[in-house]
């Protein structure tokens, strides 16, 4: 694996070596056109914010409290399907994909590294009128939510960071790692076979991993010309030492974790709690790095008490 980090990586690593997918390259027969129309609804808006056009859902009542759900590397806004729908019984939910993801696409201007994709989310608030929201994210999208939670401690009421990415790892530092052959060849193309087998090992059941999200998955990947973009944000992709950042977290925050989580090691949830001033802990069995689609309801549920703590 080298120097190289990031959850799916990993994985096709691991897939590449096993052979599954190498040859769906050769043969160019696994690729279809991704169908991406069907997964746009009556909530979404393609929305102009500082120079890029980047799809957003809003659910909820407008006048609610805002609430803000980011999501991970390769992934789109649906992996907050199975808590939207509950939070917008009483907040203004709004998940968006983020610049290179999902329906958003590429960034012109390859606004990719995680100061950069903070500063973004100040100017998608400022675009939907938002001064201050509750924000969660996980994995890359709790980077960009503790990020822009250090650098604007004034706009953030709550932070929930779900298996956040925060401190470096396998060589990504300050620096970023080399991206192995078969890594640039899984982003740019996404066969079905590594879709699958990459969100098999991020879930810690398996056996949850349905062709409905394979699906979703890859149309996400191959829409537009992400792939591309995949590249550029990995080549922009560090993880400096953020216990300094992390310090200057002034808002409450719940920070939760798969016990199973093999991607991003779950001994740095307590690092990134001690870190934070004000932060509790809840950790799951038998979940990985997805706790939001893996136990939607559980996790869910921890997180409407910690936002309706007074």
């Amino acid at each position: 694996m080298g120097k190289w980090t990031l959850t799916i990586g990993t994985v096709i690593v691991i897939a590449s070596a096993m052979g599954l997918w190498l040859n769906a390259i050769k043969n160019g027969n696994e690729f279809p056109k991704a169908p991406v129309s069907r997964y746009i609804t009556p909530q979404d808006q393609f929305v102009e914010v500082d120079g890029a056009t980047i799809r957003v859902r809003q659910e909820g009542p407008i006048d609610g409290t805002p609430l803000i759900l980011l999501h991970g590397f390769t992934y789109s806004l649906e992996t907050w399907d199975g808590w939207a729908e509950e939070l917008a019984t009483s907040y203004r939910v709004i998940r968006y994909d983020l610049l290179g993801h999902g329906l958003t696409g590429p960034d012109k201007r390859k606004r990719y590294t995680p100061h950069q994709r903070a500063d973004f989310l100040a100017s998608v608030m400022d675009a939907l009128g938002i001064e201050k929201a509750n924000l969660a994210g996980n994995s890359l999208g709790g980077l960009v939510a503790w990020r822009f939670a250090a650098q604007n401690p004034d706009r953030v009421e709550k932070l929930i960071l779900i298996a956040p990415a925060a401190y470096p790892i396998n060589g990504v530092t300050d620096d970023p790692a080399p991206i192995p052959p078969t890594i640039d060849q899984f982003m740019r193309y996404a066969p079905d076979s590594g879709v699958r087998i990459s969100l098999e090992l991020l879930y810690g059941d398996s056996s949850l991993v349905t062709n409905d999200r394979v699906a979703l998955a890859g149309h996400m990947m191959k829409s537009a010309e992400n792939g591309e973009a995949f590249i550029d944000h990995l080549e922009a992709f560090t993880l400096p030492n953020p216990t300094a950042d992390l310090a200057k977290i002034i808002a409450p925050t719940l920070i939760m974790w798969g016990r199973s989580d093999g991607f991003i090691p779950p001994t740095h949830a307590a690092m990134m709690r001690d870190a934070i001033p004000n932060a509790e802990l809840a950790l799951y069995s038998g979940i990985g790095h997805l706790p939001q689609e893996e136990a939607p309801i559980r996790t869910v549920a921890d997180a409407k008490r910690f936002l309706e703590m007074k």
